[in-house]
């Protein structure tokens, strides 16, 4: 199991780095959006890309 979760914290880094790498100044201007976003909006974000993530993990599976 922890060498697939190993693999699985890979896989989100390299994914989380392409936008940064790809287009600097956009991801930028997303993360200064997001600063100012209320908590709320965050928390629900969030939830959302869980609830897709663990679909998707089922649907996958």
């Amino acid at each position: 199991m922890w060498p697939d979760l190993l693999r699985a914290f890979a896989l989100v880094l390299v994914i989380e780095g392409l936008l940064p790498f790809l287009a600097p100044e956009r991801w930028r201007e997303m993360m200064q959006r997001a600063s100012v976003a209320d908590a709320r909006s965050l928390r629900l974000f969030g939830g959302a890309l869980i609830a897709v993530g663990v679909v998707l993990l089922q649907f996958l599976h």
